[in-house]
């Protein structure tokens, strides 16, 4: 595609390797859930919720304090989090507890977040084609 558009031809099918079908083949829903989560994972404040439940399960009021924010808003955001199946929660006595409902999503967290945390090096080098 990027040589059609800087050379105005398309390339010749005798110009690439040939690939293999793809090992997985995900439905529309699948895709659709993948991107709620992204946009759930794309707001730095549940981001950060996010992290803290990246390392085991928290109370809805420890959640509040680390924060430095309300019950209720920590409240609304755990809310939509489950709503979108991210996060789980558990009740014990008069307290709610909260973790994130599997290993991919801590991982997806974890990576995401070493990721931004690794040290830019420059521009990325440009491919020759």
């Amino acid at each position: 595609m990027r040589a059609m558009v800087e050379q105005g031809t398309p390339c010749g099918a005798d110009e690439h390797a040939r690939r293999a079908p793809p090992k997985r083949v995900f439905s529309d829903e699948a895709f659709s859930r993948a991107a709620s989560l992204f946009r759930m994972a794309g707001d730095e404040s549940r981001l950060r919720l996010l992290q803290r439940l990246a390392d085991g399960e928290w109370c809805v009021s420890e959640l509040a304090e680390a924060a430095g924010v309300g019950l209720s808003t920590v409240s609304q955001q755990l809310r939509m989090l489950r709503a979108e199946r991210i996060v789980e929660r558990r009740r014990s006595g008069k307290h709610t507890f909260y973790s994130l409902a599997d290993r991919h999503i801590i991982e997806l967290i974890t990576n995401a977040l070493d990721h931004a945390s690794e040290e830019d090096d420059g521009a990325l080098e440009e491919e020759a084609d």
